[in-house]
Parts: structure tokens; C-alpha cells; sequence
């Protein structure tokens, strides 16, 4: 699949199979990620990859978080993890501390890396999906995952194989010409 073939066929895919892609095929994914651009070379990022029961801890921590906030048990929240056989995390670590290094230049790459996954998952005939929310602010799923008080869990990408009658079209966007604007092209 060509690269602008890949941008504008790709679409998020919330539902999968159970079968798990292999390790080195989820390997390429994160190889297509680090190549995002990255202001100064800092690479502000990590992963956690679960799969098998390692979703089901993870799950276990977002409910054990949902009681002590809520004060019950939401059991649909263990199964989430579930929705795919491989969870990507997105573990962010801006260096906005460092000389020359803007805080939202950090931020950019970081989503210029989720996205460049999710073309390589959509060129590789993986399904894939970001999902973010209060799961990654808990503290019991950031104690989990180990990421540390100078990081956050900038995404959970859910990655498997997409269904056989899953063959929804993109989504629609708004056209180009209503949302730009021509200077200085004569």
C-alpha cells in the first residue's frame, strides 16, 4: 500500500479479532512510530506492550481505580483490555526541561508517532485504535504500567487482526476547500 493510499484509507477499527498479530510485526509498528519527527532528537516516549494476561492486570487496575473513585465495582471496565489481543502504550516523556525544547513541540511528536503506528498497522492489514481517557490518569494503572511522576500515558493503541465483515469507509471529513484559506497564490 502506498503511503498516500494508507492516509486517506486509514480509520480507527474498534473491533478485532482474538487471533494476536506476532511480536515482530508489532516490532514494525513501533519501528514505523520512533521514525516521527522528534524536535532535537529528544524521542519523548516509551511503550508497554500487553497481551495475554497482562490485559486482564491492566483491566483489574482500571476497576480497582473505578472503586476507590466511585466506590463500586464497574465490571465492564475489566473486560476493555480485552477489546484487542495487543495493547500499545504510548508511555510520554516530554524533556521540555532541556535547553531549546519546547513543551508542545514534544506533544506534536508524540501524536506524530501514534499516528505513523496506525498507518503501519493499517498497511500491514492490522486493525487499530487509540484510546485515551481516565484509565491513563489513575494512579493504579500508572503504578502498573511504571510510569514514572515526569511521564503520562499519552494513548492505549488496541492492535489485532479487523474483522471479516468490518468493511465500514472512512470517516467523513470536512472538505479541504471549506477550511482553507489561499494567500499569496494569485
Amino acid at each position: 500500500m502506498e503511503t498516500y493510499e494508507a492516509i486517506l484509507t486509514r480509520r480507527s477499527v474498534p473491533k478485532v479479532g482474538e487471533n494476536r498479530p506476532p511480536q515482530d510485526q508489532i516490532v514494525r509498528l513501533l519501528e514505523a512510530g520512533v521514525r516521527a519527527p522528534t524536535h532535537h532528537l529528544t524521542q519523548p516516549w516509551r511503550f508497554v506492550v500487553l497481551t495475554g494476561d497482562a490485559r486482564k492486570e491492566l483491566g483489574d487496575a482500571w476497576a480497582a481505580a473505578e472503586i476507590r473513585v466511585q466506590g463500586k465495582d464497574p465490571e465492564s471496565v475489566r473486560g476493555k483490555p480485552l477489546r484487542a489481543p495487543v495493547i500499545i502504550t504510548v508511555i510520554a516523556h516530554p524533556k521540555s526541561h532541556l535547553p531549546k525544547v519546547v513543551d508542545i513541540e514534544e506533544h506534536h511528536a508524540i501524536g506524530a508517532l501514534m499516528q505513523n503506528i496506525l498507518l503501519a498497522a493499517h498497511s500491514e492489514g492490522l486493525g487499530a485504535m487509540i484510546r485515551t481517557g481516565k484509565a491513563g490518569e489513575f494512579e493504579e494503572v500508572r503504578q502498573l504500567l511504571g510510569v514514572s511522576n515526569d511521564e503520562y500515558i499519552a494513548g492505549f493503541i488496541y492492535v489485532g487482526y479487523p474483522l471479516e465483515d468490518d468493511d465500514r469507509a472512512p470517516t467523513r471529513r470536512t472538505p479541504v476547500e471549506d477550511i482553507t484559506e489561499w494567500r499569496g497564490w494569485g
